[in-house]
């Protein structure tokens, strides 16, 4: 009797990272929560048909909300429904984290942005971050040290070669 190959278990959850957003912001903070999504929209985070590069979180009436994420129909999805890939969706935080975060954006020059996207479960969950904006200058230096970190570490990989 074949024994049966056994399956390997993802150790990769994330849907997406938004990247972006730490090259823009300093982050702070970070808050898990969950996301109403309608089915198709799952469907499409299957396949990893989201982009989180524009979007945002708001507070609107004691809700959070995600502005800006586009989330692409498959071409599989029923004909007689009409996606919206841009449409806002809900946040689900609990009311602490909540509060948090609103006494986070009501400071100047702070956001709260969606930092990665991935699976906890089933469930989709998202990780959103306080945030302060980066000047053209801090972007320029975080920059110049992540080159310096490479250099570094070549240097030492290049010595161990002896």
């Amino acid at each position: 009797m074949r024994a049966m190959a056994k399956k390997k278990k993802h150790d990769d959850t994330s849907i997406v990272v938004n990247k972006k957003a730490r090259h823009d912001y300093h982050l702070g903070d970070t808050f898990e929560a969950g996301i109403a999504l309608a089915g198709w929209e799952v469907k499409a985070l299957r396949e990893k048909k989201i982009q989180l590069v524009d979007s945002h979180v708001i507070i609107k009436n004691g809700e959070a909300y995600l502005i800006g994420a586009q989330i692409n129909p498959l071409p599989t999805v029923n004909t007689h429904n009409v996606a919206d890939p841009t449409r806002t969706r809900k946040l689900l935080l609990h009311k602490k984290e909540l509060a948090q975060i609103f006494s986070g954006i009501n400071q100047k020059g702070h956001t709260c942005v969606c930092t990665k996207m991935y699976w906890k479960g089933h469930l989709v969950k998202c990780l959103l971050a306080l945030a302060k904006g980066k000047q053209e200058f801090d972007k320029r230096a975080t920059i110049k040290e992540r080159e310096w970190n490479i250099d570094k570490q070549r240097a030492m990989n290049y010595g161990n070669r002896s």
